[in-house]
């Protein structure tokens, strides 16, 4: 699975409420302060216009990106000059755990979403490709009424360190989740696991209701509920996504 075709997927494709779109000037201030007060680069996403909002601190001049103190926009939600410092190890797990946080929100509700950022430790390398630890967090910072997320604010701090610890952090109570901890726990339950494992194994429903002695009506509520759940349109996506986000 191609997951920035699958983050695409999930992000510009969602339904924008017009009326909700008011504050964006502010959330741009918002990320200028970031990145003036931490050091920080700071990326405001747009997901309905696919337009990223870039404000450089001193990290950037560390890392040999821009100026300390400037700003740029790019028409993508990828940042490329960016990501493409990245350490390569590092940078397909970072698309992964964005795709679970997507997922883990999903199942919070919309009030409460803005509580929740993702932490991780990734290695960023300069102009002359020496690397330095570095923390990324994202926040999901504008969620619409419809359960829509608007916008995404990612930032990147120089750490004094390196460790492979990744979070999902509520910064209304500073209770962490480890990601691994939601790997599965949290998306699908036990039989929707064993059903959507008959599925990938190439089952038909009929079989899969004999092997667990379930009527084929219960395994189509299943079928549809894995479905909603994933927030996908058929089995094979179904299948593939689970993979990736370690469910099955």
């Amino acid at each position: 699975m191609n997951l920035v075709k699958e983050l695409n997927h999930k992000l510009l494709q969602q339904h924008f409420l017009e009326k909700e779109l008011a504050k964006l000037d502010e959330y741009k201030q918002i990320a200028a302060l970031y990145a003036r007060t931490e050091n920080a680069v700071a990326v405001l996403s747009d997901m309905r216009a696919n337009t990223s909002y870039i404000y450089y601190g001193k990290v950037a001049d560390k890392l040999q990106l821009a100026e300390p103190g400037t700003s740029t926009i790019i028409h993508s939600i990828w940042e490329k000059d960016i990501l493409n410092r990245i350490h390569p190890d590092d940078l397909h797990g970072k698309h992964l755990r964005e795709l679970r946080f997507f997922h883990f929100l999903k199942g919070i509700p919309e009030k409460r979403r803005s509580d929740y950022y993702l932490s991780s430790q990734i290695r960023m390398c300069d102009a002359e490709g020496r690397y330095f630890p570095v923390l990324h967090r994202m926040f999901y910072v504008a969620c619409q009424s419809n359960g829509s997320i608007w916008l995404a604010l990612c930032l990147y701090n120089l750490l004094a360190d390196y460790s492979n610890r990744h979070t999902i952090v509520n910064s209304a109570d500073g209770n962490l989740i480890l990601l691994g901890e939601i790997d599965g726990k949290e998306l699908l339950s036990e039989r929707e696991k064993d059903i959507l494992r008959l599925i990938q194994w190439g089952k038909k429903s009929r079989d899969i209701a004999e092997t667990l002695s379930i009527s084929i009506n219960t395994v189509s509520r299943h079928r549809q509920n894995i479905l909603e759940k994933l927030q996908v349109v058929n089995s094979v996506e179904a299948v593939r996504l689970a993979q990736e986000l370690g469910v099955i």
